[in-house]
């Protein structure tokens, strides 16, 4: 018996404790990544998930990222569920496990709907030891019926796009909320996450995520077919046209698959937080403008909400926690998630989450830490945020008090971008005077960076402190390390001379070098040696290209590659009787030349650019018919000429200009004649510094 054959007789198969259902199966995996999926296979049959970030580092490859990052998570493992366990999830497209394995452990039971074997094995595999994890393996619409109508949730994450694919008919997207949403409980609600095809990420030049094509969604799909995706106006339009009353948009950052902060509408981004953007692990993109600047301005205009990369719409009730931040690309023990959330008496307030068993210990030290530096800044003008440790049954979280105010480092940004430096520096000695405070009390914290102080009037106020240590730390060290990062974070602030604010704390170069040394030393104490995102994507990621500095290589390029002709009549060369050649370049490194040249011209010069360069002559012709070039006394220059040893290509020299006024003549006297010629050269050309066409030539 086949093993297709087998599977429809049992239906029923086993991974560990995971059930995979195949009553529905085909036989036949209709979508497929080809050899990645048996990598992939592999993988989670033999490594445990503790040693998925070792594989992502070993293999240096986007799939194996993709499928098997802990951050793909992130996007659904903020939701607040039901306490006790109780929920039930549908999860439509579960592909290969990457959004069930936060689901199982936040809910009760967990239905996965997926159309490959192949990736339900790997889920499957990945997930072994949850119980509580069942996969019907087929085609949507088949399953779709027996599916029963009591889930607290439905999840489609990356899915929703596949409409038109899966659904089909006139109005895809519309058909498949009505099919899915018998499917909910009272109460229950539908998380769709989803790319916004108005996604700022797109006007700056990443390719669209299905198509990788550039500006497919801004120019609304032209081709029809396939995957398809939404800005927020066109989610809406079906939401209400499937009678939807109730929804609520979240909006992921950088994106939904690499959430690192999820904002809302009633907690927005402020300026300048927004510059984890060069994203790009899955192809080359283009990068046409700044997008931290870009977002900056959108927000003024209060447009973000149009241009975020990503959505995570909810439809039914909205949930109470505000804004989101991830920090779990850190070694297990420091890894944390922090929530803006509304407490019962709707006050806002932040709390601190341990996203391991092992950074429990962490945040436990948080409350310690708020004790230690409240002491130590009594009678300083430097409030600390007060926090406390809370406990629900195995959850522990530190809570914060929610500071009103503007960041130091916002205020600075506006120093900077009115010219205001001296401005600039007296809130950097405000900085130092106030968190150098009693700097001999043994306890510090390593981070007071100035996005971590909000201002309001007078009221200076550390809110994160995460990093405290228990000795004293010199203030001229923490105010280098919090300008480095402020440099850092944005190119802009370049502006502003490093060394100048060295010359304001009495840092050295020789200490410098040190505290630099110290940062690097920190990162890899707060990551444990792993990678960052951003390193990942230096490994994997594609190649970013600018294309205005095309544009800028293009004009220099006008004013240099340039071909100017001079033609002698028997009174020597003249710049009066000189002209260009319009378009006389085809692309960078070829020129193609057909020239009029009267009767009574004896001989002709031609200066191929205005730069030391190196030339290979392909072909003269006289009126159609070949000039030779070799063994007379036809062509001279300015440069070394080479001819080629086989006579055959003698009449294709090279020749090598150590000048920046390149030039080489062609005497005309001994050619038949008209009233009228035609001069036709082609060659190939190539810039040269000045130095190597010395050597050259």
């Amino acid at each position: 018996m086949g093993q297709n054959e087998n599977l429809k007789k049992n239906k029923i198969e086993e991974i560990g404790k995971v059930k995979l259902d195949y009553s529905d199966y085909s036989g036949e995996d209709l979508y497929c990544d080809g050899d990645v999926e048996d990598e992939l296979l592999e993988i989670v049959k033999h490594r445990p998930p503790s040693d998925y970030a070792d594989v992502i580092e070993e293999r240096n490859s986007w799939p194996i990222l993709y499928h098997l990052s802990p951050l793909r998570g992130n996007i659904l493992d903020w939701v607040p569920f039901p306490a006790g366990k109780s929920a039930r999830v549908l999860e439509v497209g579960s592909g290969c496990g990457a959004i069930t394995g936060v689901l199982s452990e936040k809910a009760g039971s967990v239905t996965c709907v997926e159309l490959s074997r192949k990736r339900s094995l790997i889920n499957a595999y990945r997930h072994r030891e949850c119980g509580n994890i069942t996969i019907h393996v087929g085609n949507f619409r088949e399953i779709e019926p027996k599916l029963p109508k009591d889930f607290d949730f439905i999840c489609l994450t990356g899915v929703f796009e596949y409409g038109q694919d899966y659904i089909g008919g006139e109005a895809p997207y519309e058909d498949y909320l009505k099919i899915l949403l018998p499917h909910l409980a009272e109460e229950g609600r539908l998380l769709i996450a989803i790319e916004n095809k108005y996604g700022l990420k797109y006007f700056a030049g990443c390719r669209e995520d299905h198509l990788g094509t550039y500006f497919s969604g801004i120019e609304n799909y032209q081709d029809r077919k396939g995957a398809r995706t939404f800005g927020r106006n066109g989610l809406e339009q079906i939401f209400r046209s499937c009678g939807v009353e109730e929804y609520h948009f979240y909006y992921p950052y950088p994106d939904y698959k690499f959430m690192k902060m999820l904002y809302s509408d009633a907690y927005l981004p402020g300026k300048g937080e927004l510059s984890d953007n060069i994203r790009n692990f899955d192809r080359d993109r283009m990068l046409l403008f700044d997008e931290k600047s870009a977002f900056d301005g959108l927000m003024e205009e209060g447009l973000f909400p149009l241009f975020s990369n990503s959505y995570l719409a909810v439809i039914g009730k909205g949930f109470d926690i505000k804004y989101v931040k991830y920090s779990n690309d850190r070694a297990p023990e420091y890894a944390v998630r922090t929530e803006i959330a509304i407490d019962e008496e709707g006050a806002a307030f932040v709390k601190k989450c341990p996203l391991s068993r092992e950074a429990r210990e962490h945040v436990r030290g948080m409350a310690a830490s708020f004790e230690q530096l409240r002491e130590r800044y009594r009678g300083g003008r430097l409030d600390i945020n007060a926090c406390c440790l809370e406990e629900q049954g195995e959850d522990l979280w530190a809570r914060f008090a929610f500071v009103r105010g503007t960041s130091l480092a916002e205020l600075m940004d506006g120093c900077l971008e009115k010219g205001d430096i001296e401005g600039f520096y007296r809130y950097f000695r405000e900085y130092i005077d106030r968190v150098g405070y009693n700097s001999e009390y043994p306890a510090a914290d390593f981070d007071p960076i100035f996005s971590n102080v909000l201002v309001d009037g007078d009221r200076w106020t550390l809110i994160d402190y995460e990093w405290t240590f228990g000795k004293p730390v010199e203030t001229k060290e923490l105010a280098f390390r919090a300008l480095y990062c402020y440099l850092l974070e944005d190119g802009k602030r370049e502006r502003l001379q490093l060394s100048r604010a060295q010359r304001e704390i009495a840092v050295t170069e020789e200490e410098a070098q040190k505290y630099r040394a110290a940062e690097q030393a920190f990162q890899r104490f707060v990551t444990g040696d792993r990678l960052a995102m951003c390193q990942l994507r230096d490994r994997i990621g594609g190649k970013v290209t600018a294309p205005l500095d095309w544009i800028d290589k293009y004009e220099d390029s006008a004013q240099i590659n340039r071909v100017q002709i001079y033609e002698d009549k028997g009174e020597g060369f003249a710049e009066e009787g000189s002209y260009f050649v319009k378009d006389a370049y085809e692309g960078e490194n070829r020129i193609a030349l057909e020239l009029r040249v009267a009767g009574d011209v004896k001989q002709l010069r031609v200066d191929p650019a205005f730069a030391p360069c190196a030339v290979k002559i392909q072909e003269v012709a006289w009126n159609g018919e070949p000039v030779a070039l070799y063994g007379r006394k036809v062509l001279r220059a300015n440069g070394r000429i080479a001819f080629p040893g086989k006579k055959g290509d003698r009449n294709c020299p090279s020749i090598v200009f150590p000048t920046e006024d390149p030039g080489f003549t062609i005497a005309l006297g001994k050619l038949p004649r008209r009233e009228e010629n035609v001069l036709c050269i082609r060659m190939e050309i190539v810039r040269l510094p000045l130095a190597m066409a010395q050597d050259l030539g």
